[in-house]
């Protein structure tokens, strides 16, 4: 068999997966969440196998104390978080409409700059295109709760996952064994180089941006309820929790609490204690954390990041959210592979280009 026809061969049996996937999306999210958190914890349950303990026990031993500490921190804050939820939509209409008179002078301001007419349209077309931004928000919220957990409650989640994981724990070297046995040996070797620069730019994701954002979380939770700010934790555990999004989760959880603020103190010194726990957990962040637990290993460009979340929520909901950055992050191991090869290839005319050069040095 040519390697023409390997290749092709591999890539509708990708195609056949990623159609199986997406047929199958509604029923993914505990095995997806399995998944994730066996890859978080493999490592862990390597290190204590080293130390003499078997593989099973080991395994058992951080599903217990993981689950374990999983659910006892939600039965904790999850009565205190259901309260400030409900207590911030009810509010959402006043911090609306208090924005908007806060910002009033801003206005007046550019009707000074701009005809009326050309501000009258600016402010329609602005209008317009926030009434769009929000639907869509809503859209994309709707598909992400209807792709996941609308269809698994968690009771389910808690039954499913923790089985996933335990078995994926238990069995995954000899799962990366059997894999690696089935690649066609032409290729396996680099096959194989592909996985591993795959698996660091992962890794970079899931295990050190995820530990980032659960600091995050914490340091900005507790920043913002020492300010006094009324649904601080809230705000503070779902900016951390969606500081994986580049910019955009920590900008929108600013402006969020920024607008708490207003409503709730009406004057600036506690608005600037509000930015001042931001620019903390940005520095935080910038000098400590990222460099600590990410370092340049996911190598992803923040637009790609947002584009990637944008399609995974679109396609498969909170799987795909779940996915969006795994696998973009493989897409771009995979494009960085075959440009070097494209560079390294007749194709590109680098070797006749080099024996040009050297026709003429003779």
């Amino acid at each position: 068999m040519s390697h023409e026809r390997q290749f092709w061969i591999w890539i509708a049996a990708l195609g056949v997966g990623v159609a199986f996937l997406f047929a199958v999306r509604q029923v993914l999210l505990p095995f997806v969440a399995g998944l994730v958190v066996a890859y978080f914890l493999d490592p862990l349950v390597d290190w204590i196998e080293q130390k003499g303990v078997s593989r099973l026990i080991a395994t058992l031993l951080i599903i217990i104390v993981f689950f374990g500490a999983a659910i006892s921190v939600l039965i904790l804050i999850a009565p205190l978080l259901q309260h400030q939820i409900v207590g911030f939509f009810d509010k959402v209409p006043a911090i609306v409409e208090t924005v908007t008179i806060w910002l009033e002078p801003v206005k007046q301001t550019l009707k000074e700059g701009f005809p009326g007419q050309q501000l009258d349209n600016l402010g329609g077309t602005s209008e317009s295109f926030a009434a769009a931004a929000v639907s869509w928000m809503i859209q994309v919220l709707g598909g992400i709760w209807q792709g996941g957990l609308a269809l698994f409650n968690a009771i389910s989640l808690v039954i499913i996952t923790p089985v996933v994981s335990f078995y994926l724990m238990r069995d995954w070297d000899v799962l990366v064994q059997k894999v690696d046995g089935w690649l066609p040996r032409h290729f396996a070797p680099s096959i194989r180089q592909i996985f591993r620069d795959i698996n660091i730019s992962i890794a970079g994701f899931v295990r050190g941006q995820v530990t980032v954002g659960l600091f995050l979380a914490a340091i900005y939770g507790t920043g913002l309820t020492l300010v006094g700010l009324d649904f601080g934790l809230l705000i503070g555990i779902v900016t951390g929790l969606i500081s994986f999004v580049p910019y955009f989760g920590m900008l929108l959880g600013l402006l969020v609490a920024v607008a708490v603020a207003v409503v709730q103190f009406g004057t600036w010194e506690p608005v600037a204690f509000v930015v001042l726990v931001f620019g903390v957990g940005q520095i935080i962040e910038s000098i400590f954390l990222t460099p600590k637990f990410v370092g340049d290993k996911v190598r992803l460009h923040a637009v790609w990041v947002i584009f990637a979340l944008m399609v995974g929520a679109a396609l498969f909901g909170f799987v795909g959210v779940l996915l969006a950055v795994p696998v973009a992050a493989t897409i771009g191991v995979l494009v960085r592979f075959f440009v070097s090869q494209y560079l390294e290839s007749s194709l590109y005319g680098n070797q006749a280009g080099s024996d040009q050069n050297g026709d003429d040095r003779r």
